[in-house]
Protein backbone atom coordinates (compact mmCIF):
# COMPACT_ATOMS: atom_id res chain seq x y z
CA UNK A 1 0.00 0.00 0.00
CA UNK A 2 2.48 2.29 0.75
CA UNK A 3 4.80 2.01 -2.57
CA UNK A 4 1.46 3.05 -4.62
CA UNK A 5 0.72 5.80 -2.64
CA UNK A 6 4.46 7.47 -3.24
CA UNK A 7 4.54 6.65 -6.21
CA UNK A 8 1.15 8.42 -7.07
CA UNK A 9 2.98 11.34 -4.65
CA UNK A 10 5.81 11.42 -6.83
CA UNK A 11 3.91 11.14 -9.93
CA UNK A 12 1.43 14.18 -8.88
CA UNK A 13 4.67 16.42 -7.62
CA UNK A 14 6.13 15.65 -11.10
CA UNK A 15 2.39 16.62 -12.98
CA UNK A 16 2.75 19.54 -10.87
CA UNK A 17 5.88 20.89 -11.92
CA UNK A 18 5.68 20.58 -15.26
CA UNK A 19 2.39 22.07 -15.27
CA UNK A 20 3.87 25.36 -13.43
CA UNK A 21 6.56 24.84 -16.11
CA UNK A 22 4.41 25.31 -18.79
CA UNK A 23 2.10 28.38 -17.23
CA UNK A 24 5.29 30.18 -16.25
CA UNK A 25 6.72 29.83 -19.97
CA UNK A 26 3.47 30.89 -21.59
CA UNK A 27 2.97 33.58 -19.14
CA UNK A 28 6.38 34.80 -19.89
CA UNK A 29 6.73 34.14 -23.72
CA UNK A 30 7.17 37.55 -24.98
CA UNK A 31 9.81 38.42 -22.89
CA UNK A 32 11.32 35.16 -22.68
CA UNK A 33 11.49 35.25 -26.70
CA UNK A 34 12.93 38.57 -26.45
CA UNK A 35 15.40 37.09 -24.14
CA UNK A 36 16.39 34.11 -26.13
CA UNK A 37 16.95 36.28 -29.42
CA UNK A 38 18.97 38.97 -27.49
CA UNK A 39 21.40 35.90 -26.38
CA UNK A 40 21.75 34.25 -29.44
CA UNK A 41 22.03 37.62 -31.35
CA UNK A 42 25.27 38.31 -28.58
CA UNK A 43 26.53 35.26 -29.52
CA UNK A 44 26.98 35.74 -32.91
CA UNK A 45 28.93 39.11 -32.06
CA UNK A 46 31.09 37.18 -29.52
CA UNK A 47 32.07 34.72 -33.07
CA UNK A 48 33.11 37.86 -35.41
CA UNK A 49 34.91 39.52 -32.95
CA UNK A 50 38.74 39.47 -32.20
CA UNK A 51 39.80 37.07 -29.72
CA UNK A 52 42.49 38.51 -27.18
CA UNK A 53 45.84 36.73 -27.70
CA UNK A 54 47.22 35.01 -25.02
CA UNK A 55 51.11 35.10 -23.81
CA UNK A 56 52.94 31.98 -22.82
CA UNK A 57 53.65 32.01 -19.00
CA UNK A 58 57.03 33.35 -18.07
CA UNK A 59 59.26 31.53 -16.16
CA UNK A 60 62.01 33.59 -14.08
CA UNK A 61 63.32 30.99 -12.67
CA UNK A 62 64.62 28.83 -15.51
CA UNK A 63 67.88 29.92 -16.97
CA UNK A 64 69.31 30.55 -20.46
CA UNK A 65 71.67 28.08 -21.53
CA UNK A 66 73.50 28.20 -24.39
CA UNK A 67 73.21 26.03 -27.45
CA UNK A 68 76.91 24.92 -27.70
CA UNK A 69 77.92 22.43 -25.16
CA UNK A 70 81.40 23.89 -23.90
CA UNK A 71 82.74 20.30 -22.63
CA UNK A 72 82.43 18.47 -25.57
CA UNK A 73 86.05 19.14 -27.68
CA UNK A 74 85.78 19.46 -31.40
CA UNK A 75 88.40 17.25 -32.81
CA UNK A 76 89.27 17.58 -36.81
CA UNK A 77 88.90 14.24 -38.09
Amino acid sequence: MAKSSSAKSAGIVFGALAFGWLAIELALKPWLVKARSAMDDSDLDDSTAAKPTVKPPVDEDVEKTDTVDEDVEKTDD
